[in-house]
């Protein structure tokens, strides 16, 4: 008799929470979870377009109508989050898998005219709120069964962009946060991250709305990356594919970094 080969990519039966998950990445990775077998709970602030995504990815992913959850939240306001991980329990039996994708970028231009009421701002949704998001779900479930994580960095958080710089700064300490958490939480729980470039998102259409032939022309890979691109990256990390992983920041930019510059 031939042996079977396990699928290590096979999510079936996992149950993941993934932030900011109504458009964008965060969408494009419920999608990806969800067509690996998770059961994925989407939260976001705007109730009409997390319902109107949770309804979609229904649709769109096959047999997922049953395995996709959206729950109204602020990542920023620890109520929420503790609701969010209480009622994925509750709903699902267990939270596996963590995806902190919420983001905010509300501080432009050079520092010394930064509003700090907005840089604060930056941080706690940034950096701060995926450690809450982590801490409650450690005490609701991985503490003791164990789970994989992925934070969303950004290429900023690697190199001086002197136009996004506070957000870039706190997606450097992002950076840090993983690689202290994966050693803290080791190994039952495995901390990852991964960076994006320009990836094509109303969240960061001001980068490249207007002039996307020009941006995309400074990548090797001549074009910007889609959410699709980074979801199937960490489809890979939280799956036992990535058992031996922790720890890391994968970037996935199109080789920008590897020209010396951010485009």
């Amino acid at each position: 008799m031939t042996a079977v080969t396990p699928d290590l990519s096979d999510l079936t039966g996992r149950v993941a929470v993934v932030t900011g998950g109504s458009r964008g990445i965060g969408y494009g990775i419920a999608a990806e979870l969800l067509s690996r077998g998770a059961s994925v709970t989407i939260t976001a602030r705007k109730p009409d377009e997390l319902a109107a995504a949770a309804e979609k990815l229904a649709t769109d992913v096959p047999d997922a109508a049953k395995r996709v959850l959206g729950l109204p939240g602020n990542a920023g306001d620890a109520a929420s989050r503790a609701e969010t991980v209480a009622t994925t329990v509750e709903r699902f039996g267990s939270l596996d898998i963590l995806v902190n994708n919420a983001g905010v970028n509300p501080v432009y231009g050079p520092l010394m005219d930064a509003d700090l009421d907005g840089v604060r701002k930056v941080f706690d949704i940034n950096v701060v709120a995926g450690l809450g998001y982590l801490q409650e779900a450690y005490r609701a479930w991985m503490g003791e069964h164990g789970g994989a994580v992925v934070n969303l960095a950004s290429t900023a958080g690697f190199r001086s962009t002197g136009v996004i710089a506070a957000y870039g700064a706190a997606k450097a300490a992002l950076i840090r946060l993983t690689e202290e958490l994966a050693w803290q939480l080791g190994p039952s729980i495995r901390v990852n991250a991964v960076a994006p470039a320009v990836v094509k998102t109303k969240f960061a259409s001001a980068l490249y709305t207007g002039r996307e032939e020009q941006v995309a022309n400074a990548y090797p890979m001549k074009r910007l990356g889609t959410p699709e691109d980074v979801a199937q990256l960490v489809g890979f990390l939280v799956s036992d594919a990535a058992s031996w992983i922790t720890g890391e920041t994968v970037r996935v930019d199109g080789g920008i970094l590897s020209t010396g510059s951010l485009g």
